[in-house]
């Protein structure tokens, strides 16, 4: 990167790891069998497949067999939901947070149409999750508890294992989106008991159409695609290309990983350090929860995040808003009024989402951006 060249919406996506390029091109090159067929040619492409669902595996500490390779995060999250209505027959009942990503909320409301009941767990104001509401929330109906494990505006990071061990206890299975944890927290599934985790190579430097859902040994999941592929649990030819990248994209991330992340967070916290003491008006949201390293949710007063988002687009930095953009223009986030931002507030967060190659360079360049941005739009404003 360089300074007029600034990327800091990693929680959108990631640019591909340089050490993906190259085995991703010699699959593309090289490797264009099918996994299926048996002579030399898909059997070297069932080879990397293979190779590279260890490689997932192991940057979950599970078994090989338990990851299923998915077309992307959403599918991974639909398959999830619909498999574990489809192996809880007669429940139909779902627990999630308000919080939790559009892919799973829409979904959630489209079942609720067909009789599905499903209740939103509320959070407090630093987007944080009570452990006792979800415990009241769980039925003898209910077939799944989905929570995120790290939010995906906020960076705010739900306790899953203890949550994931109170739905065990129920009797009920257990999902989490954890497409915006992977590499950059621990996810030691051999230690915390969710039956079902959801990831997307994009969110950690693997190229793009490609997720994978780890589906606990024992747990018969009914697929949405069917076919002979991943076991008969995700029907369709495999897409090695990016199976092969995304296996490189969990080695690079499951290295050093306690490091990178203290060196992600200390670069956050100079991010948001720099932008209190330059901004008066800036705040944190979620600031004083839990929170995944890379990730700052910064509300700058009522400015429009939408203006500030554009001048910071052409001085070549790249961030983006809390809000969704909708057909109508601009929504406020339903994670941020969930946790009690007025509309204006929510419009008026920005969120930047470093990588592990952010540099503290960079993060010093946008805050001398930002607060050259703000103080002319203070004064446009006053």
């Amino acid at each position: 990167m360089t300074d007029t060249n600034i990327y800091l919406d990693n929680n959108a996506t990631t640019a591909l790891a340089p050490e993906c390029v190259e085995p991703v091109l010699a699959c593309l090159r090289d490797s264009y069998g099918n996994p299926s067929s048996k002579h030399a040619v898909g059997e070297r492409a069932k080879a990397q497949v293979m190779q590279a669902r260890a490689s997932v595996a192991r940057l979950l500490n599970a078994a090989p067999a338990e990851i299923v390779f998915t077309a992307s995060g959403t599918e991974a999250n639909h398959l999830a939901i619909a498999g574990a209505l489809a192996a809880r027959p007669g429940k139909l009942h779902v627990v999630v947070s308000a919080v939790e990503h559009p892919s799973t909320l829409d979904l959630l409301a489209h079942l609720e149409a067909t009789g599905l009941r499903v209740t939103r767990l509320p959070v407090d104001r630093d987007g944080m999750l009570d452990l006792a509401a979800l415990e009241q929330a769980i039925t003898p109906d209910t077939a799944l508890v989905s929570l995120m494990w790290a939010n995906n505006e906020t960076g705010v990071l739900f306790p899953i294992a203890e949550a994931a061990q109170i739905a065990r206890s129920r009797g009920v299975l257990f999902h989490t989106d954890a497409v915006q944890a992977a590499g950059k927290i621990p996810l030691d599934l051999a230690q915390v008991p969710v039956d079902l985790l959801t990831l997307a190579g994009h969110k950690f430097h693997a190229p793009k159409g490609l997720g994978a859902l780890f589906v606990r040994k024992g747990l018969k999941l009914q697929p949405m695609l069917f076919g002979h592929q991943e076991r008969g649990r995700r029907g369709g030819t495999e897409n090695v290309p990016a199976i092969v990248g995304m296996g490189v994209a969990c080695e690079l991330a499951a290295r050093e990983l306690d490091a990178k992340a203290v060196a992600m967070a200390a670069l956050r916290d100079r991010l948001e350090t720099g932008v209190r003491l330059r901004i008066p008006c800036a705040r944190i949201n979620g600031g004083t929860a839990l929170r995944a390293g890379n990730t700052s949710s910064v509300r700058f007063g009522e400015l429009p995040a939408e203006a500030i988002l554009d001048k910071l687009d052409k001085t070549g930095i790249c961030a983006s808003s809390g809000a969704a953009c909708t057909a109508g223009g601009s929504a406020p986030s339903h994670v941020l009024t969930a946790m009690g931002l007025s509309e204006a507030e929510a419009l008026a967060t920005v969120r930047f989402s470093l990588s592990r190659y952010t540099t503290e360079a960079e993060i010093d360049h946008v805050i001398d951006a930002l607060a050259a941005i703000l103080k002319r739009m203070t004064a446009e404003a006053a």
